[in-house]
């Protein structure tokens, strides 16, 4: 929650991550910058805030369509079975045999300018075969149990079935790995940034940031430590929001 209100709110309230002061080049923190500034003379800590929203945004972004998609045809191939079972497993099959960096290194290299867009769609198409091959596994013994079958006996009709029956036993799947996605997605984001193949400068993206920050290691530490730091709180936020679901 401290890491989600930073991101919203910081931008809000903080200058442009973009505004130059070159006469406040690698400024050390101080009371009015906390983290001080960049080797451009821009605030790290703004930088940092728009950075953190970006990769949050753009994570829940992805991973909702790749939610949305892998569970809709997850469902729709244990319930209808047959060809359009084999269709869809097919389709998952063609995506699983692809390695996922090189889906996304192919997206990213389509970005030529640095467009978010084709790094989600990317992203999108690589995460919703996990949903896909966990909600169809599962749904498929769902569907079979005594308690379904009794449901379709008395004819109360699929929307009882996916409320009372499946959406209860799916939601602690999806939860998990709406939550491992989430990181994957940020993980991704950044180590693209940081091998200078997904988002261009100036824009701030907590990978681009780590990269600025590395060869002024020596003298402003801040400048890569910051963004590290954040990545890892991030990570390790949905993880534990992960083991909980779990446990739960």
């Amino acid at each position: 929650m401290v890491i989600a209100a930073f991101a919203i709110i910081g931008p809000l309230i903080l200058p442009d991550p973009a505004a130059q002061d070159l006469g406040r080049y690698l400024e050390a923190p101080s009371a009015s910058e906390p983290l001080g500034r960049d080797d451009y003379g821009r605030s790290v800590l703004a930088r940092l805030a728009h950075a953190t929203r970006l990769s949050l945004v753009f994570a829940a972004l992805c991973v909702g369509t790749a939610l949305v998609l892998g569970t809709s045809a997850g469902i729709a191939s244990a319930w209808f079975g047959g060809w359009a079972d084999a269709a869809l497993r097919g389709i998952s099959e063609v995506f699983v045999a692809l390695p996922a960096l090189l889906v996304v290194l192919l997206f990213a290299a389509l970005a030529a300018d640095g467009s978010l867009w084709t790094l989600y769609i990317g992203l999108a198409l690589v995460q919703w075969v996990e949903y896909f091959r966990v909600v169809r596994a599962r749904s498929s013994l769902v569907l079979g149990s005594p308690a379904v079958e009794a449901a379709s006996l008395l004819r109360l009709g699929p929307v009882h079935v996916l409320r009372r029956h499946l959406w209860p036993e799916l939601r602690p799947l999806v939860t998990t790995l709406a939550a491992l996605g989430m990181v994957t997605c940020i993980l991704a984001v950044s180590t693209l940034g940081f091998i200078k193949v997904g988002l261009r400068p100036p824009r701030a993206e907590l990978g681009l940031m780590v990269t600025e920050g590395f060869p002024f290691y020596d003298v402003a530490p801040w400048m890569s430590v910051a963004p590290v730091a954040v990545l890892f709180l991030i990570t390790a936020c949905f993880l534990g929001l992960r083991r909980s679901e779990v446990t739960t």
